[in-house]
């Protein structure tokens, strides 16, 4: 019998606080967990199968229990944080009891009220824990191709990148060179798929393909320009740094914006500026 996970068992012996369950092959019913009486189906005898989910009380026994949990061992999904503590931070799981996710394996600011998404683990003391360091958890994708839009959960950004659990539950990144805006810890995002890699991972851009995407873009430069009074000194010559840092847009995108507002007759466009017809 494994904690953190949903099993069915078999009742072997029914008492007033309770029934012991054991597995079936286990038929001396040596091997027994508790199923508190509160939790016990309407009706229950002995010899019935009985789906439950497996995890440690309060004294550190194993015990039972019919309620499904949000998350299984080996699953990531969004938790609520119920409390901080001075051993970490108390995750509601759906239980009697909350799993505690302990301070080394958080990232990024966590409050209570707050949703994370978390892998379920057992501990070195054979305890439910939960992580926020979801790498190993994440699956290869399935069933998601090339330029489709997704939605995922940054958990992890590092130089080479943001790291999103793509459904939550799969491998994604998007590259630094798509990188073109602040991102956060837990932050959700609409993304598109650039590409499924052999391995089912996936990278991705929060930008759609440069055609469609053009619109928007040219839609930001309007806006800027008149916040701005109808000029800004950007232009052929800025350097991409400067682009990026002023619209979260790539040299070439912003050439393709200010392009079709030059054509449509919206704008001019020099060296140093743009300003507004």
């Amino acid at each position: 019998m494994e904690i953190g996970r949903i099993t069915t068992l078999h009742i072997v012996r029914i008492r007033d606080f309770g029934a012991f369950l054991a597995a079936p092959e286990d038929t001396d019913g040596k091997d027994t967990v508790l199923l508190p009486r509160k939790q016990m189906p309407e009706g229950a005898a002995e010899g019935d199968a009985v789906e439950v989910f497996l995890y440690k009380d309060s004294d550190d026994r194993p015990i039972a229990t019919t309620r499904k949990p949000k998350l299984t061992v080996g699953e990531t999904g969004r938790l609520k944080v119920r409390q901080m503590t001075k051993i970490g931070a108390f995750l509601d799981l759906g239980l009697e009891r909350d799993v505690l996710m302990p301070f080394r394996e958080m990232e990024g600011e966590v409050a209570p009220g707050q949703e994370v998404l978390a892998a379920l683990y057992v501990d070195r003391s054979g305890r439910l824990a939960a992580t926020m360091h979801v790498y190993r958890w994440l699956k290869a994708a399935v069933g998601i191709g090339k330029d489709q839009e997704v939605r995922g959960t940054v958990y992890e950004i590092r130089e080479m990148g943001v790291f999103v659990a793509v459904e939550d539950c799969y491998f994604g990144l998007i590259p630094a060179s798509e990188v073109y805006e602040e991102y956060r810890i837990g932050q959700e995002i609409i993304a598109r798929v650039m590409r499924v890699r052999e391995d089912g991972k996936l990278d991705l851009s929060p930008r759609r393909k440069a055609f469609q995407q053009m619109g928007d873009d040219a839609a930001l430069i309007m806006e800027r320009l008149e916040k701005a009074g109808g000029v800004l000194p950007y232009g052929d010559s800025s350097s991409p740094e400067e682009l990026k840092k002023a619209f979260g847009l790539s040299k070439n995108a912003f050439k393709r914006a200010a392009g079709r507002l030059l054509k449509e007759g919206k704008i001019t466009v020099e060296e140093r500026e743009i300003r507004k017809k």
